[in-house]
């Protein structure tokens, strides 16, 4: 808990701009829940809130997360703002464009049912690729530059960000099919709340843990620096074979989903 609350001190301290981003996710995604329990409208095979409020929680996880590991590069503060502007605009537009088709009760998604819906869809697009543009900053950063942190955390954020690069990468997939699911059409049998196919293969499996393999491997990294007593190498290279054993998982749950099969079929 006592790290929580200092990633949270540290946001708010650093990047102002990204910790007000941060706080409007989780008020959008406590909207959410309220709407959710008020509006009984169904969209794909759930509650139209469902959706936005998934979002919200991963946006704002991802913005708060962000936000932390800027501070460990040694940027300028000129060229923080820069990114944290950037970063922060962008996943507020993208929130507020699937909070409102949420509340309209259509998709946000694959949706070009009209010339409205379809630039919205398309700007989502746009938003989303400053965000991975974003992304592969980071990456060659981590690479030239020594961060503020150990050298297995800084493996453990290079392997984060490259990890969830793939994640959006498997999200362009999911852009190039127009649809979530591969032999069953969007909206079927899946598993509660997050409606992944139990009947057909979805790809929201791999872009789920490709997302977050930024915080996921970054922090088995701090945790295995602060209590395993071992070299500096050995925790290297810990962090990288878990690094490399979770790209795995992610790659063979896009391969089952592309082979049409559920992560868990029921």
């Amino acid at each position: 808990m006592r790290a929580i609350t200092n990633v949270f001190q540290t946001v708010r301290r650093e990047s102002p701009i990204l910790y007000g981003v941060v706080l409007f996710h989780f008020i959008l995604a406590g909207l959410c829940i309220i709407g959710w329990m008020v509006d009984s409208r169904m969209l794909t095979g759930l509650n139209v809130w469902v959706k936005p409020m998934k979002f919200s929680l991963s946006g704002g996880i991802y913005v708060l997360t962000a936000g932390f590991l800027i501070t460990l590069y040694p940027f300028s503060r000129r060229k923080k703002n820069i990114v944290n502007n950037i970063i922060s605009w962008t996943m507020v537009l993208e929130i507020c464009i699937v909070f409102l088709q949420a509340a309209r009760g259509v998709r946000s998604h694959y949706n070009q049912s009209s010339m409205f819906d379809g630039v919205l869809f398309g700007s989502m697009g746009i938003l989303i690729s400053i965000i991975v543009l974003f992304m592969v900053f980071f990456i060659v950063e981590t690479i030239r530059l020594r961060l503020n942190t150990t050298r297995p955390v800084q493996w453990g954020i290079l392997l984060g960000w490259l990890v969830v690069f793939f994640g959006s990468w498997v999200g362009g997939q999911m852009i190039g099919q127009m649809s979530h699911n591969v032999g069953v059409p969007d909206g079927r049998e899946g598993l509660p709340w997050i409606n992944w196919s139990t009947i057909a293969g979805d790809l929201r499996v791999a872009h789920f843990f490709g997302l977050h393999g930024i915080q996921i491997i970054p922090l088995f990294a701090v945790v295995l620096t602060k209590k395993w007593n071992a070299s500096k190498m050995v925790k290297n290279l810990t962090v990288i074979l878990f690094g490399l054993l979770y790209a795995s998982w992610i790659a063979f749950t896009f391969y089952q989903a592309k082979q049409g099969m559920p992560l868990i079929r029921l």
